[in-house]
């Protein structure tokens, strides 16, 4: 049973895999102040909760993009799973070719779902993964990882718009019933949810000009869902798609 750890900067993600399937996976927030022991504890008491044993796993994958607590991480598996864990880096056998100026600047979160989108969904694909940053991953016909863009994720961008202004509030990020807001409430989901689905539909169409063909956009996410529904770019919605790249590059490099 292989346990797959992905650390990000809002978020952090535990998957179970065996039998060919993920059997569960938990969401939690990241917090840089936990330590390893306190970590275990939650996530045992995820596996008690599920009715599984943590004996059981059998390898461990780890992929972080806050290294501060990388180590909490690294210390969590090897104390209390017993398992010295795969840590994704671009040295890896990564199963992409990353064809971007400086290789080690590609965050271990983007590698994974170049991976996971071209063994998944094929190529030419783009992956936009709106996170605690809206990213737009570019991969070529042949399977390669060319790079992408980064933005501020919708959600930076309305604690911006409540914590530098007066009055604005504090919003639900959902769609507004028009695109013309009528109070100050609507006029924000439409400055913010639709206006990142232009920003969406308006790389997305750059990018496939510059891969020359038709390729496949896959999304996921937190927002994921929420931003798909406005837009008809977005042809898949894959939740698990950084888990399935973890899976992968787990596979690539070590037997489970």
């Amino acid at each position: 049973m292989l346990l797959a750890m992905n650390v990000n900067n809002t978020n952090t993600s535990f998957g179970l895999h065996a039998g060919g399937k993920w059997i569960v996976h938990w969401r939690v927030a990241t917090d840089r102040a936990k330590q390893p022991d306190e970590y275990a504890m939650l996530l045992r008491s995820f596996f008690e909760y599920s009715k599984l044993d943590w004996s059981q796993v059998t390898g461990v994958a780890l992929s972080s993009v806050v290294p501060p607590i990388t180590t909490v991480f690294v210390d969590l598996s090897r104390r209390y799973l017993g398992h010295e864990p795969l840590i994704v880096t671009h040295q890896l056998k990564t199963g992409v070719n990353i064809l971007i100026d400086y290789p080690a600047e590609a965050g271990a979160d983007r590698i994974l779902n170049a991976l996971g989108a071209r063994t998944l969904h094929g190529c030419p694909c783009i992956v936009v993964d709106f996170g605690t940053a809206t990213t737009f991953d570019a991969i070529s016909q042949e399977g390669d990882y060319l790079g992408g863009a980064i933005a501020p994720g919708l959600g930076i961008a309305a604690e911006a718009l409540f914590s530098r202004t007066a009055k604005l509030p504090r919003i639900e990020l959902t769609a507004p019933p028009a695109a013309i807001g009528r109070n100050t409430v609507h006029a924000m989901q439409s400055g913010l949810v639709l206006g990142y689905v232009g920003l969406i539909e308006g790389l997305v169409a750059r990018i496939r000009a510059e891969l020359g063909g038709r390729a496949k956009v896959i999304a996921t996410g937190g927002m994921a869902h929420i931003l798909a529904e406005q837009t008809s770019v977005i042809e898949s919605v894959d939740p698990m798609l950084t888990l399935e790249g973890l899976r992968l590059i787990y596979h690539l490099n070590r037997e489970e």
